[in-house]
């Protein structure tokens, strides 16, 4: 196995010098980038596993190189550690806001320099065997030839992606929490604590919704109509619970409602299941400021249901081709999802005996219209 790579960038040669020495009985390849934009090119040739990158450096700082790194999807699972004299809360917290993953203090002491480079490296590794595990399932995939291509390359892609990157936001700071407590930094471990938590969270939210997903397949393979239930659609019940969702994103104030009562043929999960995506898929593709109005009313033997945001919009293409795992535009934007809301969401009103459509105007406003059957009296 070869040994771990680690790319210096530091504009003082004599700083490479030091920290090569402080590493000189480690096993590691160490590579010198006197640049930013040096170390940006050099990124193939040396195939880093982690980078020590100065922030203050002449032309592109450490801070924009970190940035740019993180931003190229190649190299961002590659840790970045800020080596830095800055000590100000602001400073290290603009480090954490560009992507790095760690950062020592200059001057560089010998023992933390080693270790937080041992954790590190670690944490590479691991994550190096999610992608591994990843890479399997994706030819598992491809074997079992399930479904359409587009289906199977989009599955690949995002559903791991959306899998490893909690998975990474849990294995990381598990590390780095054992290293803040071996040095009683409550603190700091607390706030690894929350990502993690955090991390777990987005896991689970994407186990229920494939569940509710493969559940709604299995309607559909059957041929058998969702079971008819009586389930009160009540405008303030589902204003709060609309609101507390929101409240998450900062927009509750956002929200719009224009909502009848009525009593729907659907269950009271699916119901939960079908508001809760169109929100969220409102709040993902709008920004903050922006107004989302959740409206409905009874129009015969169905209650119309549409969510409307002034976001992002569609193309007729895309909204041709919405289906599960599959996400538009999404090296542009990088926001979270599977592409799963929409499609369960129409799969919810079609086994309903409802139905789905979308209107929209593309960089302007989205709206998703669906009719549900009223309980029958």
């Amino acid at each position: 196995m070869n040994a771990p790579s680690i790319l210096i960038v530091d504009d003082e040669p004599n700083n490479f010098a030091v920290i090569a020495a402080l590493l000189s009985d480690c096993d590691y390849q160490i590579h010198y980038a006197s640049s930013g934009q040096q170390a940006l090119s050099s990124l193939d040739i040396y195939n880093p596993d982690l980078i020590l990158l100065d922030v203050m450096m002449p032309g592109i700082n450490g801070i924009q190189v970190c940035q740019q790194i993180k931003a190229m999807p190649k190299w961002q699972a590659i840790p970045i550690v800020m080596v830095t004299a800055l000590s100000s809360k602001s400073d290290l917290a603009n480090c954490l806001g560009a992507g790095a993953d760690d950062f020592i203090s200059k001057p560089v002491n010998p023992e933390e320099l080693r270790a937080r480079i041992k954790s590190m490296l670690r944490i590479k590794k691991q994550f190096d065997k999610i992608q591994s595990l990843s890479q399997i399932q994706e030819n598992t995939i491809d074997t079992l030839k399930i479904s359409l291509g587009a289906l199977r390359g989009n599955l690949a892609s995002n559903l791991s992606h959306e899998l490893n990157t909690p998975l990474y936001g849990i294995i990381a700071p598990i590390e780095l929490i054992k290293d803040f407590l071996k040095d009683m930094k409550i603190a700091p471990a607390l706030e690894m604590l929350d990502i993690v938590e955090q991390s777990a969270s987005r896991i689970e939210m994407l186990t229920k919704r494939l569940l509710v997903y493969f559940e709604l397949e299995a309607f559909v393979s059957k041929q058998h109509p969702v079971k008819p239930m009586r389930t009160k659609f009540s405008s303030t019940a589902i204003e709060t619970t609309l609101r507390s969702q929101a409240q998450s994103s900062n927009r509750s104030n956002d929200l719009v409602f224009s909502l009848e009562d009525a009593e729907i043929a659907l269950s009271e999960q699916y119901l939960s299941t079908l508001l809760y995506e169109l929100v969220d898929n409102a709040l993902k593709f709008s920004s903050s400021g922006t107004s989302i109005t959740v409206s409905s009313q009874i129009e015969g033997d169905m209650l119309k249901l549409s969510v409307l945001d002034l976001g992002r919009g569609m193309t007729e293409e895309q909204i041709a081709k919405i289906d599960a795992f599959i996400q538009f535009e999404r090296e542009t934007y990088e926001q979270q999802g599977t592409g799963l809301g929409l499609t369960i969401s129409r799969k919810i009103a079609e086994l309903t005996g409802g139905q789905f459509w979308i209107t929209s105007v593309y960089r302007h406003e989205t709206k998703v219209h669906l009719t549900l059957p009223l309980a029958r009296s």
